[in-house]
């Protein structure tokens, strides 16, 4: 690892124990109110036009062939505060980039996105040393699942194996970290199973690499039932992937924060880590749009602030750099949560937790 990361990443760890950091926002939500409006054109670039695949919204692909969307994208997060900016990665698996028959991109796409996040954010820290940036490496759940079906009519039929999942996240793991990031964000999971594959992989590219980076896990409540897609709770969540010892874990996306505030509560009580939370813009209204104001969004979170519930806060889906803004703005000198005594127990879970009585 080398001496900068290997200072980047203890600066984080200070600023963890005195601080509440702000994550960045939604970047897709951005892409699509970008101006002038992006067309296919703008995703295929030169490289890509002869694709038979539209290609228009796989918004990974922008790293490789608008570049400097991305970056300024990156740049109005940055400017209006966020400590943490994530890489424009969610759906840079081969697994996830077959669907436009990209499958051999992914690793450049991972690379390109990296090198851009890292850039931002070093111009940023020069600016202001007193207020350091850094880049979390975005890692997405894909669009296949390891442990639901999707045929109704056969249960036991999976579309991709374990395996399968575990070389697409190691392929990107290896091109992030290659790119410069300062930690790695599993995000947005739905099913656990797939989790476990990353991070998996993630572990045995800091064996082979001898290097190892914080890990942020993030899961997602997919309604108010209070579980994952996969049908866990919010502690078996948890429970599930404590082993990995992260640098934080918490929720994202699917929820707004009036609705995600119980599930934070419950992790915040259970876990002896960090605590991040980035819920979306409220909830979609009818057409698949979010309302949820910048005031409102920072009004929920500085009250989970105030009551002790989180370490890092932003924004997920609908969320802009006028949300973070105001987050930012929100949890301004509010202490961040401390981490508790958690007595040693055995826990395990299925889809509920379960501790071993002493």
């Amino acid at each position: 690892m080398t001496a900068a990361r290997n200072a980047r990443i203890a600066a984080l760890h200070d600023a963890l124990k005195h601080r509440i950091l702000v994550l960045d926002g939604a970047m897709g939500t951005m892409i699509q109110r970008f101006t002038p409006a992006l067309t296919e054109a703008d995703f295929r670039g030169e490289r890509f036009h002869n694709s038979t695949k539209d290609l228009k919204g796989n918004n990974d692909l922008l790293n490789i062939t608008r570049p400097d969307v991305i970056a300024a994208i990156e740049r109005d997060y940055l400017d209006a505060g966020a400590d943490i900016i994530e890489t424009n990665t969610f759906a840079s698996t081969s697994i996830a980039q077959a669907d436009y028959d990209l499958q051999s991109v992914a690793r450049e796409m991972n690379l390109a996105g990296a090198k851009i996040a890292r850039a931002t954010a070093d111009e940023f820290t020069a600016k202001n040393p007193a207020k350091p940036r850094w880049v979390a490496g975005a890692v997405g759940p894909t669009n296949r699942t390891a442990s639901i079906s999707p045929n109704v009519n056969d249960p036991g039929f999976r579309n991709v194996t374990y395996d399968e999942l575990k070389a697409a996240y190691k392929e990107e793991v290896e091109a992030l970290i290659e790119g410069g990031v300062d930690l790695l964000l599993v995000e947005t999971i739905f099913d656990t199973l797939n989790a476990k594959a990353a991070v998996l992989a993630i572990e045995e590219v800091f064996d082979e690499s001898g290097e190892a980076l914080p890990v942020m896990i993030s899961g997602t409540i997919t309604d108010q039932s209070g579980r994952t897609l996969s049908g866990q709770t919010a502690e078996a969540f948890w429970n599930s992937l404590r082993h990995v010892k992260p640098l934080s874990v918490g929720f994202n996306c699917a929820l707004g924060a009036a609705q995600m505030r119980p599930y934070i509560a419950e992790v915040s009580r259970v876990a002896d880590v960090y605590v991040s939370a980035y819920p979306n813009a409220g909830l979609p209204n009818a057409f698949g749009e979010y309302d949820e104001t910048p005031d409102q969004t920072a009004g929920h979170l500085s009250g989970w602030a105030k009551d002790g519930l989180v370490n890092i806060v932003g924004g997920c889906c609908g969320t802009t750099p006028g949300h973070i803004r105001a987050i930012a703005e929100a949890v301004k000198g509010l202490s961040p949560r401390a981490i508790p005594a958690v007595p040693k127990k055995m826990r395990l879970s299925g889809l509920e937790p379960f501790a071993l009585a002493s």
